[in-house]
């Protein structure tokens, strides 16, 4: 069974950058160990906005702006970027919560073979949760996990909120 494993948005604006919380910063050495022991192929996302985001849907409703393509804000945390390094991953830049790509992407490298996924990242309660329903609702049938102990949310109580969202979609909850 081949296994993926999706880093989400582990970017520095959402870890200690305009969007970062305590929380983000605590989980950046499990989320380095989690990567750097895994085997199987990884992917990155990105969210990438561009320097009108102000102006989107988005920056109306979060009039923060964050991971603006090419800024230090958008680069990965440089923990999660040394933990990949010697690592094959696939990059997969998002203009919202949820890639709609990915699932492509995962369906590729799988060739047809059995596979699980598992997620790790930020933020618990948005991007993540998008991006796990995602990828369940393209293959219900198999196995998707979220490790709790590798993702921070907005806060403690939208966090654990978006845990039993997954869970009741069927979404393993392991860490």
């Amino acid at each position: 069974m081949k296994k993926f494993l999706v880093v989400v948005d582990m970017q520095r604006d959402f870890v200690d950058g305009s969007l970062g919380t305590a929380e983000a910063v605590a989980i950046v050495p499990n989320v380095a160990e989690k990567i750097k022991a895994f085997d199987g192929d990884i992917f990155v996302t990105f969210d990438t906005h561009g320097e009108n985001y102000m102006e989107t849907a988005e920056g109306k409703k979060l009039p923060v702006p964050h991971c603006i393509k090419g800024t230090d804000g958008w680069r990965l945390d440089a923990r999660v970027e040394a933990a990949l390094a010697g690592k094959r991953y696939t990059a997969v830049e998002k203009r919202t919560f949820g890639s709609v790509e990915l699932p492509g992407l995962i369906a590729d490298f799988a060739g047809g073979e059995d596979f699980s996924v598992e997620l790790i990242g930020l933020c618990t309660d948005i991007c993540v949760v998008s991006n796990a329903l995602l990828i369940k609702a393209s293959f219900p049938e198999a196995p998707i996990s979220v490790d709790a102990s590798c993702c921070a949310g907005v806060s403690r109580e939208t966090h654990s909120a978006a845990l039993d969202v997954m869970r009741c979609c069927q979404i393993d909850i392991i860490g």
